[in-house]
Order: structure tokens, then sequence, then C-alpha cells
């Protein structure tokens, strides 16, 4: 799609056409994205930081196993250098998978296979079967574990997709994409991350687009959206929309803010006579979206906010959850399917294959247009996938909120643990009130009595069906039909 500039003081920033050009127009790309450029120039997707976790949803007490790039790595927590540590995912005795083992007394990662033991730098420090009069085979080079560089940033593990020992020290010479309002103590957030069924391309470009936001909100379709995109190079792109600014950070990060504006305040002795402006009530958006595979991602997500912090102070993080999963649910299968479809043309002829005639497919577009240039319309997965997608699950197991989120979230791990608890403990008092009413004779409790014990035990038993439904349907399984929306 041909870019116009906007009418705009800045003159680096550019509007897309409102109205779409002629079908031949609409397929030639501009100059800049058919040149051809040199393999340095394009974007090397093992030579970044990728987010793992954030830190309030690993146990310090297990190994985490995660996937990144087609990469199976494994997380967990060193105590002896206070430190996360990211290993292959794989032990060199047998390839068994190290996120199936343990912490041991000693704070080693162990296999639970065969018990080898491996520390925070990746040597092999006990092999149970090596008797200890003969040769010290712990201390071989292929006993050890491939360590890949991490770090810990904005409450996130980050690490770097390669174990080669010359990105050992890669933090000194590039640091992962820092933001400022994570670690601010005046903004208060919440932090979330599920697994999404389908690819980081369709995951990150579904939330670069406001427009189907306003759709969920508005039966007859939403509004006209005006978005200003500015330069989009090698480190991505920023934009402008009404009150709030827009950045794309490749590979991961694309976040916004919002500023809703400030009350001016009584003059006072110290600004001398001058209106004191409050600090602006500011809204960030803030999404980190991981490439796990073809056809799967990962989304990290937080929303930091300098006001309203008391929210935070009295409703649990699990119940901000049920409502960015609902979210997530509303556009989960139909981009499942969106995905599929693409994937049967070339999603490297993306403009081709969709129409996208308002501004408001600016930042999409803009997308679209940078992996296009710089790593040839997709990810470049190397030698771990090709270019076929895995073959769709049932509706159910597609839209599983439980192996998705819950379990690797720790508040919503424990909530539901805590529910279920409760599900039980009202079944347990339902039955036993039943039964003492029935076990009691006549006389030995007043009819008062007995009938409080009836009353309670059915209010239990519909509390309890009740609770099921509630469990089912907010940690296992929600579908989501937009036809009774």
């Amino acid at each position: 799609m041909e870019a116009l500039r906007a009418p705009s003081p800045k003159p680096n920033f550019k509007t897309f056409t409102a109205i779409s050009p002629p079908l031949q127009e609409t397929e030639t790309l501009d100059e800049d994205e058919t040149e051809t450029l040199d393999e340095d120039e394009k974007f090397d997707w093992f030579s970044q930081w990728y987010a793992l976790m954030p830190v309030c949803d690993l146990d310090k007490r297990a190994p985490h196993g995660k996937k990144v790039m087609g990469l199976d790595v494994v997380v967990w927590w060193d105590k002896n250098e206070n430190a996360w540590k990211v290993f292959d995912d794989m032990c060199p005795h047998r390839l068994a998978p190290l996120s199936e083992g343990r912490i041991d007394q000693w704070g080693r990662l162990q296999c639970v296979y065969h018990g080898w033991c491996f520390s925070g730098s990746g040597d092999c420090k006990f092999i149970p079967q090596a008797p200890p009069d003969g040769p010290p085979v712990h201390t071989f080079q292929k006993a050890c574990v491939a360590v890949y560089p991490s770090t810990v940033q904005n409450g996130i593990v980050w690490f770097w997709p390669s174990t080669d020992p010359q990105f050992k020290d890669i933090l000194t010479k590039k640091k992962p994409p820092y933001i400022p309002a994570l670690d601010d103590p005046s903004f208060t957030f919440q932090m979330f991350n599920r697994d999404i069924p389908y690819g980081y391309e369709i995951l990150i470009e579904n939330l670069m687009d406001p427009a189907h936001f306003t759709v969920k909100l508005d039966r007859e379709g939403g509004r006209p959206l005006e978005i200003n995109v500015g330069k989009i190079d090698k480190d991505g792109f920023t934009a402008k929309q009404q009150n709030g600014e827009w950045a794309f950070v490749p590979p991961c990060l694309f976040h916004g803010s919002i500023t809703i504006g400030g009350k001016p305040n009584e003059s006072d002795g110290s600004t001398k006579g001058k209106v004191a402006q409050k600090p602006p009530r500011q809204a960030l958006l803030i999404f980190i979206c991981i490439p796990v595979s073809p056809g799967n991602s990962r989304l990290i997500f937080a929303s930091p906010r300098n006001f309203a912090g008391w929210i935070d102070l009295f409703v649990s993080r699990w119940i901000f959850h049920i409502n960015q999963n609902l979210i997530i649910d509303s556009d989960l299968y139909l981009l499942h399917v969106e995905e599929k479809k693409m994937m049967e043309s070339d999603p490297r002829d993306w403009q081709k294959l969709c129409f996208v005639p308002t501004k408001a497919d600016a930042n999409v577009v803009a997308f679209r247009k940078w992996i296009k240039k710089y790593s040839d319309g997709q990810i470049n997965w190397g030698n771990n996938f090709d270019r076929s997608l895995p073959p769709s699950p049932p509706r159910e197991q597609l839209m599983d909120r439980y192996w998705s989120h819950v379990v690797n979230c720790s508040s919503c791990n424990a909530a539901y643990k805590s529910l279920n608890a409760l599900e039980v403990s009202l079944q347990v008092f339902s039955v036993a009130s039943v039964a003492i009413v029935a076990a009691t004779k006549q006389g030995m409790i007043s009819v008062a009595a007995r009938n409080t014990l009836v009353v309670a035990a059915v209010l239990c038993f519909v509390g309890s069906k009740w609770l099921s439904h509630f469990i089912h349907k907010n940690f296992r399984y929600h579908d989501f039909n937009h036809a009774f929306r």
C-alpha cells in the first residue's frame, strides 16, 4: 500500500491512504521494500534477547521447561549464585529433559533419570554411577550442559538464544529492551502470560490492531481511526494515534502509552504564584510477543498505570486474568483459522492476500512491511522447522486455559487449587448435613436445627455446583460465541 506523508508538524511521520489504490498498484511494493539487502542488513532472529517468563510466575523450588524460537530450554533458580539460569533442556547423558528434574539439597539441577547433577555454570558435579576411585568422568566436557546467557530485567527472565562461548558476555554489549515504567514505583501493574495456539506474526499484528477492540465494544463495527506511522527501519517503527504513542521494537516488544491528562492545583508558595500541574495520568500497554514454533507463540502482558493503584491492593491478580483470558479467547479460534488460510498461500505475499483500505490498519501494514523487507516476510527458524503448521486440535483443546495459562501463573494456579478445595468442602458439608439429619432420631435435635441443616445442605450443594461451573469456565475452558454477545 502506498504511503502518503501526513500534514503533521513532524515530517518523519506518514499515514497510509484511507482508500486502497487499484489492485495493480496494491501489488507493487514501495521501492525500499523491493531493494535487495545484504545479509548483515537483514534481521538476525538468533542474535536477539527473548523473554521467557515473569519472575513472579517462576517457582524457585523447581525447574521450568520452555520453548522459544524452536529451542527447548529449562529455567531454574541457582541458589548458590542467586540467579536464574537458562540451560539447554537436555541431559548430556541420555537426552532426558532436565525440566522434568529437580533442584537437589545443594542447589544443583538434577536429572531424575539417572541422577546426574549440574551447577549453574553447566558443569557436571556428580554422576552416581561413576565409581569414586575411577576416572573423574563428570569433569569431561561432554558431561556438561549447554548454558544460554540470561538476565532479569523489568521482573522478566530474558535469554540469548545461542550457547556459543563468544556470546557469554553479550549482556555487556547488548541488553534487552528496557521499559522504565515497570521499574517505576509510581506505577502499578499486574503481569500476565499465556501460551497461544497461533504464530508470532498473527499474535503481534492482532495486538497492533486497535480496530477489532472497538468492534468488541460496538456491535455496529467501531469507528474510523487515525494512525500515523513513522519511518520503518531494521529497529522497528513508531506510530501515533490520537493521544497515544506506540513503538515496535523487534523482535518481541510492542508497547504504547496513553496520556489521560492532569488537573491544575491551586498555587502555593513553592510555585511562586504559578499554577502547579499534577503529573498527567498515564497508562501503558506492554505486549511481549514470543515466537515459540510455527503455529505457536507466547504472550507476556503488563499494563502499568500511575493512578488508581489502590485497586491492586484489594483485587487479586487472578481476577484480572479472568478478563484478560476472555479477551484472548474472543479472537483465538478465528485467528487460528486465519493463520491456516494464510499458510495455504504464501504469507510473504500478505499484501496480495489481504485488503487493508483504511488507516486503522496502519500498524499492521507497517509490521508486514518490516518483516518482508528485513526477514523475507517470515521468521527465520534456522534449521529447527519448515513452514508447515501443526494440525488443528479439537476446539476444547485449542481454547484450553489450564495448560496454556493456569499452570504457568502462580496466582491463577493457587486460586484454582483453593477454589477446588472449597468446592470439595461444600460437597462434604452438604453430604454430612444430610447424613446427620437422616441418622438423628426425632427429638434428639430441634425442628429448627434440623431445618437449618437441611437448608445448609441445599445451599452448599447449589454453591458447589455453581463453583464447579465457575472453575471450569474461568480456569479450564470457555467457548466464545460472538453471535450471542
